[in-house]
């Protein structure tokens, strides 16, 4: 069965619930708060052909519409701030790209709770390595405007459901077990101290 984008009203009657198709999770904080920012958050790449993307991308003019009404005085700002970016022109500190977001729309979605997060068959995911940077995962997360220092549109995450294991990104790499250490006798400890 094919994982489908849709846009659903939340609980205020805007259409603004994104329900992702098939995407790929990078920047996990799922089960932690992020440091930086306090909150639970993930980014998700979002392939720009995708049905996800026209989905996005009515949310986001549903979002603003409301940001219109309720939040910016009758006019939507010209500079106007988006958690949404376009993979190709990512780069990282170095200035070097990042291969898996070409081709790729970036949404990153917080939280202040911890987010719902489950497996490939709904079941509840406790092991954070379960849930990676590189596996496949539908998201659910509602765009909204905001007014504060400055004004924009962000997404609200609800919860993500892994839907299939992808290539681990980011610097998680191999992870060491027990079995890999040797073992350290009496002597070796001396010498240590």
């Amino acid at each position: 069965m094919a994982v489908k984008a849709v846009l659903r009203e939340n609980g205020f009657g805007n259409k603004v619930r994104v329900r992702t198709g098939k995407v790929r999770l990078s920047f996990p904080h799922l089960f932690d708060t992020y440091e930086k920012s306090g909150k639970y958050q993930a980014q998700f790449l979002i392939p720009k052909d995708s049905d996800t993307v026209k989905v996005l991308n009515e949310a986001i003019e549903n979002a603003k519409a409301d940001g219109k009404t309720r939040l910016w005085g009758g006019k939507v700002p010209g500079n106007l701030k988006m958690s949404v970016k376009d993979g190709d022109t990512m780069v990282n500190d170095d200035g070097e790209s990042y291969p898996e977001n070409e081709g790729c729309i970036i949404v990153t979605a917080k939280t202040n709770s911890k987010p719902a997060v489950f497996d490939t068959d709904g079941g509840d995911i406790f092991d954070q390595d379960d849930l990676y940077a590189g596996c496949y995962v539908q998201a659910i997360f509602d765009a909204y405007p905001y007014t504060n220092d400055s004004k924009g549109i962000a997404f609200a995450l609800s919860g993500v459901k892994k839907v299939a294991d992808g290539p681990r990104i980011g610097g998680g790499g191999y992870k060491a077990g027990a079995g890999d250490f040797s073992e350290v006798d009496d002597e070796d400890a001396e010498d240590l101290l």
